[in-house]
């Protein structure tokens, strides 16, 4: 059975940082390419930043490029998103899945909001 459960939100100040982090189970993580995703309310959700399945490439959203940081432990079936220069406009919850043609069942997310 896939398990994603991501973790780590929060309140923060705009200019704060936070750690997501997403544990995984249930497949072959380091299979897969992994992906960060975030739906802010009345919005669709969208992708933001992605990782390889092995090496560390990565490839970002322009509107998180610079700021945010995937990474992963394939040893641990772990993937991270560090976010730094929090905006308000970051606001959403924060989900994370395998990248494939049909997603696994998405997790609870982790809500991050940016506020003063």
């Amino acid at each position: 059975q896939v398990q994603l459960v991501e973790s780590g939100g929060g309140l923060v100040q705009p200019g704060g940082s936070l750690r997501l982090s997403c544990a995984a189970s249930g497949f072959s993580f380091s299979s897969y390419a992994m992906r960060w995703y975030r739906q802010a309310p009345g919005k669709e959700r969208e992708s933001i930043a992605t990782i390889a399945r092995a090496y560390g490439s990565t490839d970002y959203a322009d509107s998180v490029k610079g700021r945010f940081t995937i990474s992963r432990d394939n040893a641990k079936n772990m993937v991270y998103l560090q976010m730094n220069s929090l905006k308000p406009e970051d606001t959403a919850v924060y989900y994370c899945n395998a990248v494939r043609s049909v997603p696994w069942a998405w997790g609870q997310g982790t809500q991050v909001t940016v506020s003063s």
